[in-house]
């Protein structure tokens, strides 16, 4: 069965273990590294920029830094988004680049081990498997463990950082 892992999944499975912030993106539950994290902020007005891609929302001015928005339930088709009390903006540094994805709200932090990681069969989500590490299954949840660096350095975030800076 190949994937997006290619014929490395093992390992990066293995890599994968450790602690995730849970967060929910619709119907379905998505973790992130903890230690990308910065913060977690609730929804505020953003300032557009012309010209970016529809899941681009604009930046906010955090303590100085300019910081992009990303809604993430755009960037992965999941149908009609709402803001509301719960929509939440999670702040993420990722190598120095900060960056923050809006989601439907934040669940919890989890430790993830080993023999709580799968790999990604093929049709299970509707986001594109190149931007996804794992299942994660714990008791009868499951997560879809998002590569953050991945999404957050394709060819659509450099042109809005280009268009930021």
């Amino acid at each position: 069965m190949s994937n997006a892992l290619g014929g490395n999944a093992g390992n990066a499975l293995k890599t994968a273990a450790g602690e995730y912030l849970t967060f929910v993106l619709g119907s379905e539950q998505y973790g992130i590294e903890i230690l990308k994290v910065q913060e977690i902020r609730g929804y505020d007005a953003v300032t557009q920029i012309a010209n970016m891609p529809s899941f681009i929302k604009g930046v906010i001015n955090l303590r100085g830094k300019i910081v992009p928005i990303v809604d993430l339930r755009i960037k992965f088709n999941l149908g009609k988004v709402e803001y509301n009390e719960f929509t939440v903006v999670i702040i993420l540094n990722l190598n120095g680049r900060i960056v923050g994805i809006v989601v439907d709200g934040v669940s919890d932090v989890r430790e993830l081990r080993e023999e709580h990681l799968r790999e990604v069969p093929s049709l299970v989500t509707r986001i594109d498997t190149k931007y996804i590490v794992g299942l994660a299954t714990i008791e009868q949840e499951m997560l879809i463990l998002v590569d953050i660096d991945k999404l957050m350095t394709s060819e659509e975030m450099q042109l809005m950082e280009a268009a930021v800076h």
